[in-house]
């Protein structure tokens, strides 16, 4: 991937990034930071920034040293997201390039038609050149509800706009190995995320963020199930952007573990609501994985959950792992009387024929993690 080529991408960028040590927003680094986002638009790739601090910002205007409650945060945000968009502004006014705010809440992936919506306005925002600023809208936002950090939002909003490539700009390069407490080797390249690299990940999350290393983790999984590039990076590294872009060997780079998924399967897999789950044998889990076989009836196992046919169930195996996620084409009643059985008894069951598969091939998302992986150190 060369500066120049045509590609979408979507770079994350972190409170801890964008504030100097006293916590307070630091605009020399956002001058320097929002020129690589400039560069990078006006050589033909498509830009989309998610970006924190709108808290941290709203925060230190309203003389606030620690947030105490959910209302709190709220309208701190409420404060922040004006400010921090109008410093953007200001600043990529001077780069002759256009930003556009974009405040999203976990429903609008979750509620299909909300999906398709805040994706046509992307891609409209992509055609006028402008660079959509996405972050949660946390003045809205219920606990029960919320994203939960803009890690996870920056990796759902990659599989909305199709972008190739993830970066997370953080305050660290990469991910390490460990030895004890201590940070080992910088990590270059992950094949695919085990548990063993998640304990890796430890809890990096600060008094002023909300994510941390597990959370770029649990992005990259989502990013790289749906076909990105994903990266972790210094956010402080000079020129970071180009130099990722160019193959440099900078930051830690996980591989995709599938082939480019089509939007609407990103969307059942990623950013949809699970009403239930069906669990499978043996013998259905290897044909999901390994044979691209829809899901059958015989291979069930049982069925729970308060779905109804055209809902999205997660598929589990008898260990609970979860191995693919579907538009189901009977409801969970209908599912518990027909797990077990060949389609062709159906009629005698339902006193119809009905579908053959519970969910056909082309409603599934099956995750491509593997157990074993394999990565490269410095």
């Amino acid at each position: 991937m060369k500066m120049g080529s045509k590609k979408r991408l979507v770079v994350k960028v972190g409170t801890n990034t964008l504030t100097d040590k006293t916590g307070f927003l630091d605009k020399s680094y956002l001058q320097v930071f929002t020129q690589q986002l400039a560069r990078l638009a006006h050589s033909g790739h498509e830009v989309t920034l998610v970006s924190s601090g709108a808290i941290r910002v709203g925060m230190a205007r309203l003389g606030i040293k620690k947030v105490r409650s959910l209302r709190e945060s709220q309208a701190a945000a409420a404060v922040g997201q004006g400010l921090l968009i109008d410093i953007y502004n200001n600043l990529f006014q001077k780069e002759d390039i256009t930003i556009a705010q974009v405040l999203l809440v976990a429903d609008d992936f979750r509620v299909r038609s909300r999906y398709l919506n805040a994706r046509n306005t992307l891609f409209t925002l992509f055609e006028k050149n402008v660079i959509p600023i996405i972050n949660e809208n946390d003045t809205i936002s219920a606990e029960e509800i919320k994203f939960g950090d803009n890690d996870n939002l920056a990796a759902q909003v990659t599989g909305l706009v199709n972008a190739g490539t993830l970066v997370f700009l953080s305050d660290v390069d990469g991910l390490h190995e460990r030895n004890g407490t201590k940070l080992g080797k910088r990590i270059r390249c992950i094949e695919t995320i085990t548990p063993e690299i998640e304990i890796l990940a430890g809890k990096s999350a600060s008094a002023h963020s909300r994510g941390g290393m597990i959370t770029k983790i649990e992005g990259a999984r989502i990013a790289t199930e749906g076909g990105a590039d994903t990266y972790i990076a210094n956010g402080r590294e000079e020129n970071i952007l180009a130099r990722l872009l160019a193959d440099e060997d900078v930051g830690t780079h996980f591989i995709p573990q599938a082939r480019w998924r089509d939007s609407r399967k990103r969307w059942i897999g990623m950013s949809s609501a699970v009403n239930g789950t069906i669990v499978v044998d043996d013998g259905a889990s290897n044909a999901l994985m390994s044979s691209k076989k829809s899901l059958l009836a015989a291979g069930i196992v049982r069925a729970f959950g308060q779905f109804q046919a055209g809902d999205i169930v997660a598929v589990t195996t008898l260990q609970g792992e979860e191995i693919a996620r579907g538009l189901v084409n009977y409801n969970v009643q209908e599912i518990e009387k027909l797990k077990g059985i060949h389609s062709r008894l159906f009629p005698q069951i339902l006193g119809y024929q009905g579908n053959p598969e519970i969910v056909h091939r082309d409603n599934l998302f099956i995750f491509r993690h593997k157990k074993e992986g394999v990565y490269e150190s410095e």
